[in-house]
């Protein structure tokens, strides 16, 4: 099989409808859009939000709040699930991805400090709650802020 040889099941694609081309078509003279009235007139299909006239929700709830859009997220991570690393090894946001701990890549990684850690690790993120560095000082680890 090669890529040009490809081809949809058959009854797949359909061909788009012809209006307007005569009276044998089934679809001609008025083009399926009935006889007259709003509907039958170019440019006559109202928008999504209309409500015919009435003033729409869309503007009659008020506008609350403000999303700054150069907010920055933090994946949080918890002491406990650093104890799946070897000892002594440097452990990094993107180990932290590898393994399945956090997902999604653009977010800054947080070392929160619920749970324990038993084993001196290296731990490269970019903040950390005092408690966990605390833990991870006790343990033999060391913390650094990217």
């Amino acid at each position: 099989m090669r890529l040009e040889e490809l081809a949809p099941p058959g009854g797949a694609r359909h061909y788009p409808k012809r209006v307007g081309r005569g009276i044998g078509s089934g679809h001609g003279k008025t083009a399926g859009k009935g006889h007259k009235g709003q509907k039958a007139r170019s440019g006559g299909a109202k928008g999504a939000m209309f409500e015919g006239g009435q003033m729409p929700l869309v503007r009659r709830v008020p506008k609350r709040g403000f999303t700054n859009r150069f907010k920055e997220t933090y994946a949080e991570v918890k002491l406990a699930d650093l104890n799946r690393f070897e000892e002594g090894a440097v452990v990094s946001p993107d180990d932290l991805r590898k393994s399945g701990i956090i997902r999604r890549t653009g977010d800054r990684v947080k070392i929160l400090g619920s749970g324990d850690i038993t084993r001196p690790l290296t731990v490269r993120a970019h903040a950390f709650a005092r408690s966990a560095q605390e833990k991870i000082e006790a343990a033999g680890g060391k913390v650094e802020v990217i």
